[in-house]
């Protein structure tokens, strides 16, 4: 069969501007046609015992580390990511070592019944072709955290990344096949936006999960509509934290400004905002000025000794050029110099900002970039009605040595995960979730399993 080729992905690289991989899209016809490949496939595939599919998955995943050293440079040219972090086999490992470990029991039977009378249970079905839409910023952590519990579910999985990692489908692609699970099963593809949307809307998919923008998820949600698709959506944020009173100054500041600048603070959970105790604030501020001075060095991501690369697109960095401007022409007051290696473009200096209020963007709107505004607070209520005043909610990181003031605090916090003395990591046995403008669903831990099923019902009398 002929493929037409209808456009062609660029993925350019924020090092120096070049194009640095190129794919072409298919057509519709092509794209409608891998899916009814993998929904025939499914079939056989979910019919596999659930340990041989579990084994095949974990083999995939042990394959893609495998590939480290060619992945590690990889994410630099197409991302940014400074290499000197090794990239995410690591975390990769962790969630998918761990969603195999719990499928059995996440996907038993719930048995009701069974008597001499009746037998009633409830079992979870596979939804059949599953969609990932997968982010650039941690183009393998994000995409496993659904593909791996897909697949060990019984469901066919088509992952479609986004066009600045577009290797990444391609690397998971090749460890999954050569670990033996089927080609028609786990299918990368390269889709343009309207091939994608006219597939969701034709009910091709059984789930879509998505990971990217509030208006991603919005496009998302009106393609679905009336198709009855299950969705799982994790969208922006706006993460928080808060140092109380009675916190260890010194872990706050490590925890908290890494959690902002790490990985330019392209973070789906990078702290974005953070609010300190009056008791602490200008120690505070000083120390968290200090540490970016001495721990951030921006430059070319190749490089061992750079710490902070550049932010993956030019117009995400302008973005947040704009609201540190517009912040600091409202009175917002910039600590940090220019750095020498910020071109104006996809280099950006780290800033650290206080003076700062809830009517500048800086502090409502997410920037996904190394900025963080720093604001001083009476009390717990204080923090938490401010943690609270944004459409988005993600994660809280909150910094106290009391464990029941942590209780107590996060329970008044309208977030998906609380925080305490940490911040910026995904527990593979907790659920990663959101609330408001963040999404819906939840993945990862037995309620990932869940979200990938589909329950049945069973009412059996016995003669």
């Amino acid at each position: 069969m002929t493929t037409t080729l209808t456009a062609t992905l660029k993925c350019i690289s924020p090092i120096d501007g070049s194009v640095h991989a190129e794919r072409p899209v298919l057509s519709h016809a092509d794209a409608a046609a891998t899916v009814a490949r993998a929904r025939r496939a499914q079939t056989a595939w979910a019919a596999r015992p659930l340990a041989e599919r579990a084994a095949l998955v974990t083999d995939g995943i042990a394959r893609l580390g495998a590939m480290t050293d060619a992945i590690v440079p990889e994410l630099a040219w197409m991302m940014g990511r400074p290499v000197r972090y090794g990239g995410e086999f690591g975390g990769v490992n962790e969630r998918a070592t761990h969603m195999a470990a719990i499928a059995e029991a996440a996907l038993a039977p719930e048995v009701v019944e069974d008597s001499p009378a009746a037998l009633r249970r409830i079992t979870r079905e596979p939804h059949g072709v599953v969609l990932v839409i997968a982010p650039w910023n941690y183009p393998y952590l994000t995409a496993v955290n659904t593909v791996v519990p897909a697949l060990i579910a019984g469901n066919a999985v088509v992952l479609k990344h986004a066009t600045q990692t577009l290797l990444a489908g391609e690397r998971m692609a090749q460890a999954f096949h050569a670990a033996g699970v089927p080609q028609d099963v786990f299918a990368n593809v390269f889709l343009d936006h309207a091939t994608t949307t006219r597939l969701i809307a034709d009910r091709a998919f059984g789930f879509v999960n998505f990971t990217g923008s509030v208006a991603g998820g919005r496009a998302i949600e009106r393609a679905a509509a009336g198709t009855f698709t299950a969705l799982g959506l994790e969208l922006g944020g706006k993460d928080p934290g808060y140092v109380a009173e009675d916190a260890d100054l010194d872990a706050a500041v490590a925890g908290l400004m890494d959690g902002a600048m790490f990985n330019a603070g392209q973070c789906c959970c990078g702290i974005e905002r953070i609010y300190v105790h009056a008791r602490h604030y200008d120690a505070f501020v000083e120390r968290a000025v200090g540490w970016a001075r001495s721990e951030l060095r921006l430059g070319n991501p190749l490089d061992l000794e750079t710490t902070l690369g550049p932010m993956a697109q030019r117009r995400l960095a302008d973005e947040v050029r704009a609201q540190v401007a517009e912040a600091v022409a409202d009175g917002a007051h910039a600590h940090l110099a220019v750095a020498a290696a910020d071109d104006g473009g996809c280099y950006l200096s780290p800033q650290v900002l206080t003076g700062v209020t809830h009517d500048m963007r800086l502090m409502q709107q997410e920037n996904f970039g190394p900025v963080v505004g720093i604001m001083k607070v009476a009390d717990d209520a204080e923090a938490v009605a401010l943690m609270n005043d944004s459409p988005y909610g993600l994660t809280a990181s909150l910094w106290t040595t009391d464990l029941e003031r942590a209780l107590h605090i996060g329970a008044g916090i309208e977030t998906g995960t609380v925080f305490m003395n940490r911040a910026d990591y995904l527990d593979p046995a907790l659920c990663w979730t959101g609330c408001k403008d963040t999404g819906r669903g939840g993945a990862l831990s037995a309620i990932g399993y869940h979200m990938l099923t589909r329950p049945k019902s069973w009412h059996l009398r016995r003669p």
